[in-house]
C-alpha cells in the first residue's frame, strides 16, 4: 500500500477511535458520572459502571493507562450479604499515574499527583504528591515542582513542536536516544499544545 493510502487509513482509524471514546464518555455521563472539562481519560481506564453515578472527576484531571475507579466493594458479600459503596471525588487538576487503583469513599486533591501503581484507599490532601500501596503523602506539590524547575534549568530541553512523537524522524529519535543515554531530558510545550488543540491525546 502506498504512503498516501496508509496515511488515509491511519486517519480513518484515528477518527473511529475518537468517535468510540466520545461515545463512551457520553454513556458514562448518561449513567450519572460527572466528568469535567479537559480531562485525559484513556479508554483503558476501568470505570465501575454499576456505580459510576458515585464518581466525580473535576476539570483538567489526567489518568495514565489502566487506572481503576471502584465505587463499590463486594468482597464481604458472601459472608455478610452486604456490599460497601462509597463516593469517589477527584478534584480539579489532579493526576493519577498508570495502573492506580482508587477505592470507594475517597477524595483526591485538588492539584494532587498520585504515582503509578498506587492504591488510594484513603483521601489524599490537596497540593501534594502521593504514592504507594496504600498511597501516602511524599512531598508537597510545590516541593515536587521546584525540584523539576531546577532540573529543567540544567538538563536538555526539546521543543514539543519539533519532537512530537507523531512526527519524529529517525534522526530526531536518535538525538533523543543520545540525550537520555546518561541523564534525563524534558520535552517542553506539550501541555500548551494540548490546550491549543494541537496535542496527541483526546480530552473531554
Amino acid at each position: 500500500m502506498t504512503g498516501w493510502l496508509l496515511d488515509i487509513a491511519a486517519r480513518g482509524l484515528d477518527h473511529v477511535r475518537t468517535l468510540r471514546t466520545r461515545r463512551r464518555w457520553a454513556k458514562l455521563r448518561a449513567l450519572g458520572m460527572k466528568i469535567g472539562r479537559n480531562v485525559l481519560l484513556p479508554d483503558s481506564t476501568w470505570i465501575d459502571t454499576s456505580h459510576c453515578f458515585l464518581i466525580e472527576i473535576g476539570d483538567d484531571c489526567g489518568f495514565g493507562e489502566q487506572c481503576m475507579l471502584l465505587a463499590h466493594d463486594a468482597q464481604m458479600d458472601e459472608f455478610l450479604d452486604a456490599a460497601r459503596i462509597g463516593r469517589i471525588q477527584i478534584h480539579p487538576s489532579s493526576h493519577l499515574g498508570s495502573c492506580c487503583i482508587v477505592l470507594p469513599g475517597v477524595d483526591i486533591g485538588p492539584r494532587t499527583i498520585v504515582g503509578a501503581n498506587s492504591v488510594v484507599s484513603k483521601s489524599l490532601p490537596p497540593e501534594t504528591v502521593c504514592a504507594g500501596a496504600p498511597a501516602k503523602v511524599i512531598c508537597t506539590l510545590e516541593e515536587y515542582l521546584q525540584k523539576h524547575r531546577e532540573r529543567l534549568a540544567r538538563l536538555p530541553n526539546f521543543d514539543y513542536r519539533l519532537y512530537d512523537i507523531r512526527s519524529l524522524t529517525e534522526e530526531l529519535k536518535a538525538e533523543l536516544v543520545r540525550s537520555v543515554a546518561s541523564q534525563d531530558a524534558y520535552i517542553v510545550g506539550g501541555h500548551s499544545a494540548e490546550l491549543r488543540g494541537e496535542g496527541g491525546t483526546q480530552r473531554t
